[in-house]
């Protein structure tokens, strides 16, 4: 386990990309619980790959989301739906990871659908560099339909309850209190992670696993494999 400041860990992250020797664009995974910190650190990490010359695509899980009447359709606080109902794999493989994989032609698009207004999104076809680095954020990323896909797995490590308070605070909007927020990260989201790592023991999948309870002073480790 290392310790150290925001900055040192970017580089240490930005060293592990470095490291990754493909013919293809590295595709790199920063999975972790809802409010762990992982969009953030991923926006971060972009920002120093791209000092450093490279061609970075940011991509969320969120952009891959299915409609919401399958995304609901066990209801809005279930669990099990979160895991099994959310996302659109086939999507993801077919749009973006698989161009960008061993044998992929790298042209590819970054979302397929527009949460706002659960609609298909047309994004454009982009042909990405063969040195490209992708950092896809999201919830899941370990699980068996992906864990494959990755060049690099990043794991945004942090408790449920630390979780839990950073959602209340940005989660929170005039017509969606804190309670509410609260309420929906208990019944829906917090399960659903347990369920993920009592299944699939993401920690144990990743390359990285950082430590986020305090994002100023992050821990983190390599895992061996």
């Amino acid at each position: 386990m290392e310790n150290g400041t925001r900055s040192e860990l970017l580089g240490r992250l930005a060293a592990a990309v470095g490291s990754v020797a493909n013919a293809h664009p590295t595709r790199v995974a920063v999975d972790g619980p809802p409010a762990a910190g992982k969009t953030t650190l991923a926006d971060e990490l972009a920002l120093v790959l791209r000092a450093q010359g490279r061609d970075v695509i940011r991509a969320t899980i969120e952009d891959f989301l299915t409609p919401r009447s399958q995304r609901y359709r066990r209801g809005e606080d279930s669990a099990e739906g979160c895991y099994h109902d959310s996302f659109d794999f086939d999507a993801m493989h077919k749009a973006l990871l698989d161009p960008l994989g061993p044998g992929g032609d790298r042209r590819f698009r970054q979302a397929v659908y527009d949460k706002v207004t659960d609609t298909p999104r047309s994004e454009p076809i982009v042909t990405a560099p063969a040195d490209a680095v992708l950092l896809f954020d999201g919830v899941f990323l370990m699980r068996p339909e992906l864990i494959d896909r990755w060049d690099l797995r990043i794991f945004v490590s942090a408790p449920f309850e630390n979780t839990l308070d950073r959602a209340r605070t940005r989660d929170q909007t005039p017509s969606r209190s804190a309670t509410e927020v609260e309420r929906r990260y208990r019944s829906r989201y917090i399960p659903s992670q347990q369920f993920y790592f009592d299944t699939v023991r993401p920690t144990d999948q990743a390359d990285i696993v950082v430590h986020n309870d305090d994002p100023h002073h992050p821990a983190w480790e390599a895992q061996p494999h």
